[in-house]
């Protein structure tokens, strides 16, 4: 991999970070992350209701107090084969929904995404390493790396920022364009940057897309990341 600096997978015997109320939640210097945004339109209120309440079931079922700040923590402590249960509860169904195409979906149009793509790209290299991304019509898929924690926080608000009254201005509207929850995955092993690439890029196709509609970016990749 091309980058400033050693791109690495997760290591959780060394520092890192849980962020509420931004994104990314989970984040360590140098790491590889999966990260989503969304539209403010993507997910129905009554649909993320349900959501919100099933998953204070599952951690308050767990032992995890759901408002509790540090609940991200204490699922950590959980063993393995629940935390993945958890992924695939909520995880996987949240992503389910975004690919319904809720909303007004424009990210289909060819010009709003070039501006998202844009401004993905606009720092690869310097701020950042991204290997991945795909624009779907009303959320984004991206997997990158930053060589501090700060930088990744600050990158992520920065992008969403600029995107929003770029996308706000063209459309001749206002009022937030993208919502403030979403989800990240720390990347762990060789073999889940690989699961997230394939993901990104058989995700218009699962949701039945036409070329059009989307915008898929896939850097190539001259070696493996390694853990620290």
């Amino acid at each position: 991999m091309s980058a400033l600096w050693q791109s690495q997978v997760f290591d959780p015997k060394a520092e890192f970070s849980i962020v509420e109320r931004k994104l990314p939640h989970w984040s360590q210097a140098g790491t590889l992350c999966f990260i989503t945004w969304r539209t403010a339109d993507s997910i129905p209120a009554s649909v993320l209701r349900r959501w919100h309440a099933d998953r204070e079931a599952w951690l308050s079922k767990h032992g995890i107090e759901p408002d509790d700040s540090n609940w991200k923590s204490r699922l950590l402590q959980l063993e393995p084969e629940l935390r993945s249960e958890f992924i695939r509860t909520f995880s996987d169904r949240w992503h389910q929904h975004l690919d319904t195409c809720s909303g007004k979906c424009v990210l289909r149009q060819v010009t709003i995404s070039k501006i998202v793509a844009d401004s993905l790209l606009k720092f690869d290299g310097q701020r950042y390493e991204l290997t991945d991304f795909v624009i779907m019509p009303n959320h984004i898929h991206l997997i990158a790396a930053f060589d501090s924690e700060e930088r990744m926080l600050a990158q992520c608000e920065s992008w969403k920022h600029y995107t929003a009254r770029r996308i706000n201005a063209e459309l001749g509207q206002s009022g937030t364009f993208w919502q403030q929850d979403g989800f990240d995955h720390l990347v762990r092993s060789e073999d889940d940057f690989q699961e997230f690439r394939k993901y990104l890029a058989e995700n218009p196709t699962n949701a039945n897309l036409s070329p059009t509609e989307f915008r898929h970016f896939s850097k190539p990749q001259s070696g493996e990341v390694h853990p620290k």
